[in-house]
This record gives C-alpha cells, structure tokens and sequence, in this order.
C-alpha cells in the first residue's frame, strides 16, 4: 500500500487505550504530551489509526467477511455448528470471543481518535501556517474515522456508550450508561459534516503528500449518505433523514470528482494488488505485510480472499492455501442469471469452480456421472429446469463461491503472502456505485416514487455492469420506464444484492429495511425448492429469531462490569 503501508514504529502506537470495559489503563501513554509537535508527527500518530482498521476484529476478519453473514445470498459453508461457525449461524452467545473482540477494538480505535483530536487541537496553534493547514485535514481524517467506527458500533450494537473524551475512560465501570442511538448518530453526523468541510476531494488535493487509501472528501459524504439512509430504516425508522440522505448523495454525484470504472473486474484487479484508484474507491482498507510474521501488532495482511472466496488447496500457486469457508446462496444465483443473462458481473462475482492439489492453478468444476459417461458441470447446467437431483445436489454447499477475490486469478507476482489464513487483499468498505444506488433509494424513498435523477444513478451501475457506456440509454441495461414506488424501491434492492454482491453490506441492507427475518425465512423455502437436501446447509434457519438477530449482543463482560447497561433485546 503506498502511504498506508503502515508505519510500524513505536510512535504510530502511543495513542492507546483498552476499551473492552471502557476503563481499563493504558500502559503505552508515557509521556505521550511531547509528540504530535508538526503535522508530519500528527500524519505518524494518525496512521496508527488507520492501521486498527486491518486488525481481525476490525475489517480483517469480523466487520468484513465475518459478521455480514448470513444472508439471503451467501451462507457458511456445511451444516454441523462448530466454534466458527456459530457467528456466521447466529448461533452464538453474549459471551462470543468475537462479539467482544470487536465492541472492544471498536472503542480502543475510538479512544485513539479522541487522543489524536485531543492531542493536535491542544498543539496545531504553534504550528507553522503550512503544517496548521495540513493538521486541519488531519483532523477531519480523524473525525471521519471516529464517525465509522461508530457507526459500525451502532448499526451492530445498537445500544452503545458514547465516548467522546478519553477522560470518560477514568470513570469507573459503574457509571457508564448506553446513549440513545439517535445521540450517536448526531455525533456521526457532525464529525462527517467537520471531515466534509475541511477535506479535499482526493483528485484536488493539494494537502496532504500522498492520500491513498485515506479518507477525503468524497469518502466522508458517501459515509454520511449511507449513515442517513441506515437512519431512516430499521430500528429508528427517522423518514425525515431521507431527504438528508438524497441531498448529500446529490453533492457527490453531481461533483463530478468521481465516477465508476469502465471496467467492472478492474476493482477487484486492484483491491488484489494494492492497486489504489479514487476514481470510484472511496474509503478502502488496504493491506500489506511483505511476510507473515504471526504477531498482529506487526501484519497489516488481513482474511480477505482466504476465508470468504475460491478454495485454493495447499502448495497450488504462490499464495498458499485460501479456507474458502463462504457459499452463495444456489437459488439467489440461479434469479440473478435468470434475471439478467447479459449481466457480466454475475461471472466475476461467482465461481462455480475450486483449485485443487490435482487440478493446480486450472480451475476444478463438479462432474457428475450420467449413463456411465463423467460429465464436467458449470452451475448453469444444474439451473435449468428439469436439471437432476444429481446435478443440483453439487452445488448445495460447494463448487459456487464468491469470485471477487480469487486470488489465483487476480493476485499479480509481488503481492503474494503464502500463508494460510493472511493475505493483501483490500477490502472495500465504501465504493462510488455504492452512494449512486443510495442516492437513487433514497430519492424513491423522500419523492414517494422514483424521479429523474434516481432512474439515471441506478441505470449508470447497471449499464456498467453490462459492459455498457454508463452514459448511454440502453434497451438491455436500464430499468423500464413508470415504476411504482414500490416496483422501483425493489428494483434498487436488487440491483444493490447484485453489484455489491458478498462485499458486506447485504446484512446491513435487510436489517435497515426491516426484512432481515423474513429474508431468512424466504431463502429458507427457496433451497428447499432448488434441491431436498439444501437448505440443511442453511443453518442460521435455526437460530434467527425476529427482534433479536438485527443486533448484535452486548458483551457479556461489559453488561457485568457496566452495571447500569441493559441487554439488546433477545439476549
């Protein structure tokens, strides 16, 4: 990664704190008043920051790839529960590693910030003019982080503290309370509205030397469309916050400072190989160890492409074995091509295909053995009507995987990490076309119906992913003419399964729209019509419960330290 190739020096890790019961002393913040005295020591400080996002419980592993299942288009893979399994099945407990993990890498994160904005407010006034101008877009980095990480804390969590000082973390357990959730979003909203108004747009940015992979302009208005639009929904339901959200989506598109990239499996050429293009990325982690040393103070690499893609057996290629543990869902698969035969993004977001020690770098397809002849199968031939049981019952928990991040197809040489869990994938959390199907909802959502600019937005990212100009009328891409409010509300819920397809945000998009439940319900009763023995592998069927899986736990140490906490519902 090219600025945020992590800078791993004692320095970068100062501003620290243990956040899993909010109290905890750091050891790490001796003297920590004599840094941060130039804006070049803010930037070091400031990337220690950055660096939490590639941790495990951070979007390494549980904001990324693990939490986001399941869903209504990808499951984990078989159908026994064991301890990994249990998060993905909602399967699991208060008491989960995992769901402390992140609440507590969340608020260490966060106390980070606080420290930073703390430490350079205290500091920037001696500055020099030059360095006080570049600390001021630090500082809205930095309030563009604490706005995502605590927004990741709501959306999950739902019923969170909120820190916004770190002498909070003085007080003792028992006084911490949980802030009503609209109090958090008001906080996010005004640190997105700070970040907004000090940051640059990353092609006009005269600021700050290098701003790849880091949040400019662009990053934070997209962030703050798509905090209002999860404002609006489920649990809240504040319908006032979707005119906010088209208003602010409306700024960016009509900037013109970015745009979508002509070419769809170009994102994933360059998330593959840490190749940064503000083009359409607009908040991206990025990830790099030049080796695996197995201490994750010292790898930035995370999980992508190893636990949530193609299945790479051992020794094959040179980026050592990939789990491969996430499926996709067989009847979403079989609509979506059904749907939109012409779609070219359906091929590059799904592989029906593995790499085995026998077939090495050439990709391995299910066959199956009819009238004694072997024949190889592609998913197409098993989603046919009248397809046989034989045929379908190969895809019911393998041989269709996410394609996004194969990493024998995409990772150039130089990049590789061979180990069996780490990689230098990148993950995105927020792309252009992301805001585009946000503004597009959002208008449909404030006008009751859907307008001009809604129609343009939605058919841009479909054009694209047809292979089309996005700025020509087209017959084969673009949604029909004189939908309903209701028609058109479900067309830009499909289209956001599709082109964001396993990239994390499907979850999140049932939950706020208030079908998370039933979602899983309908999915449920399709396996069952796609193969008898399908939807065994559907677990989580038996572990959503209605009102209760939309949010994640409170940590069970913390309701026990916190005295005055009160459980999500369910829990």
């Amino acid at each position: 990664m090219k600025n945020i190739r992590y800078i791993l020096i004692s320095i970068a890790c100062i501003f620290t704190a243990a956040a899993c019961s909010l109290d905890e002393e750091s050891f790490t913040e001796i003297e920590k008043d004599k840094y941060i005295n130039n804006a070049s020591e803010a930037n070091t400080v400031l990337l220690g920051i950055y660096k939490n996002m590639t941790y495990d419980e951070m979007y390494g592993y549980y904001l990324s790839i693990y939490f986001t299942l399941p869903s209504d288009i990808a499951k984990i893979t078989g159908n026994e529960l064991t301890n990994w399994r249990n998060v993905p099945c909602n399967a699991f407990t208060s008491t989960e590693d995992e769901i402390q993990g992140a609440w507590e890498y969340l608020y260490n994160s966060i106390y980070q910030a606080n420290d930073f904005i703390e430490g350079l407010a205290a500091k920037m006034e001696e500055f020099s003019d030059n360095d006080k101008k570049t600390a001021t877009a630090y500082m809205g980095e930095a309030r563009a982080l604490r706005a995502l990480f605590y927004f990741e804390l709501v959306r999950w969590y739902g019923h969170v503290p909120l820190m916004t000082q770190t002498s909070q973390s003085d007080q003792h357990p028992s006084t911490f309370v949980q802030a009503d959730p609209v109090d958090v979003y008001k906080f996010i909203e005004q640190d997105l509205l700070y970040a907004i108004e000090v940051l640059p747009y990353a092609t006009d940015d005269t600021v700050r030397s290098d701003n790849s992979f880091r949040i400019s302009k662009g990053g934070a208005l997209g962030l703050l469309a798509k905090v209002y639009a999860t404002w609006a929904g489920y649990p809240l339901y504040d319908e006032t916050k979707w005119e906010d959200a088209a208003k602010t989506a409306e700024i960016l598109v009509t900037s013109g400072k970015h745009g979508l990239l002509s070419d769809y499996e170009q994102l994933w050429k360059n998330s593959a190989n840490s190749v940064w293009d503000p083009t359409e990325s607009l908040i991206e982690v990025s990830f790099y160890s030049p080796i695996i040393t197995g201490n994750s103070s010292n790898d930035a690499s995370g999980r992508i492409g190893k636990w949530n893609s193609v299945p790479i057996a051992d020794g094959v290629g040179n980026n050592g074995r990939s789990a491969g543990n996430w499926r996709v869902i067989t009847t979403f698969a079989k609509s979506w091509k059904e749907s939109y035969p012409g779609d070219k993004r359906w091929d590059i977001s799904i592989a029906d295909y593995r790499y085995t020690a026998a077939s090495g770098t050439t990709p391995e397809y299910a066959t199956v053995s009819e009238n004694g002849t072997n024949i190889t199968l592609r998913f197409t031939d098993a989603m046919v009507d009248g397809a046989s049981d034989s045929r379908r019952s190969k895809f019911n928990d393998n041989f269709l995987y996410p394609g996004k991040w194969d990493m024998i197809k995409y990772i150039e040489p130089g990049n590789e990490v061979v180990d069996a869990n780490k990689s230098n994938v990148n993950w995105y959390i927020l792309r252009y076309s992301d805001v585009l199907l946000l503004y597009a909802e959002a208008m449909n959502e404030w006008k009751k119906g859907p307008t001009t600019e809604a129609y343009n937005a939605v058919n841009m990212v479909r054009r694209r992913g047809f292979g089309l100009p996005v700025g020509a009328t087209s017959s084969t891409a673009d949604l029909p003419e004189g939908l309903s409010y209701e028609q058109f509300q479900q067309a830009v819920r499909d289209e956001r399964s599709y082109e964001l397809a396993f990239e994390g945000h499907r979850r999140q998009d049932l939950i706020r729209w208030g079908i998370f439940y039933d979602s899983i319900q309908q999915t449920f009763y399709d396996l069952q019509t796609w193969h008898d023995q399908a939807a065994s592998y559907y677990r989580c069927i038996d572990f959503t419960i209605e009102g209760k899986n939309e949010l994640m736990p409170i940590p069970q140490r913390d309701m026990d330290l916190c005295k005055q906490f009160k459980q999500n519902p369910g829990w």
